[in-house]
């Protein structure tokens, strides 16, 4: 069986992150979201309510778990039994990190883990999570960026 690791902070999950969960799902066995703890970034929401959230999100795709994580990627991969890691591309201006960021991970991983990219829907292309938290913070209108159920939450985060 295939299995991957799709890892990110999700700080809302977007329909771009949607997009790239539901094609990587048809790809692989098993698919692990992965939302990282990441305790040195002020995130909006808790790791807890991010799971949450994309398990909201992904529940009708049934080869997919949603966990959190800390530490190093390549070895919560190795846990959990995944050789390759999703990343999704947006732009050029993603590239060069990304292909850093897989390069080290390549390295970390002694050439066990792969690294998958996989281009961002045009649809989705501008998207970002911290686009729909500038325009929610200003009370725009992010129902083209996230699910209902997501723009709620995000609407009740900047009412506090």
């Amino acid at each position: 069986m295939k299995s991957a690791i799709y890892p990110g902070s999700f700080d809302p999950i977007t329909y771009g992150h949607i997009d790239i969960i539901t094609r990587s799902a048809k790809i692989f066995d098993n698919l692990t979201v992965a939302v990282l703890n990441n305790r040195a970034k002020h995130s909006l929401f808790s790791v807890d309510e991010r799971v949450n959230m994309i398990k909201d999100a992904v529940k009708d795709i049934h080869n997919i778990s949603v966990v959190s994580y800390e530490g190093l990627l390549v070895n919560y991969a190795r846990e959990v039994g995944a050789n390759v890691i999703i990343r999704g591309l947006r732009a050029v201006t993603d590239f060069e990190y990304e292909l850093q960021m897989s390069q080290t991970n390549a390295k970390l991983s002694d050439g066990d883990i792969e690294t998958i990219f996989l281009n961002t829907d045009l649809r989705y292309a501008y998207l970002s999570s911290s686009t729909v938290r500038e325009v929610a913070s200003f009370g725009g209108d992010i129902s083209k960026f996230v699910t209902k159920e997501v723009a709620e939450l995000v609407y009740n985060k900047y009412k506090k």
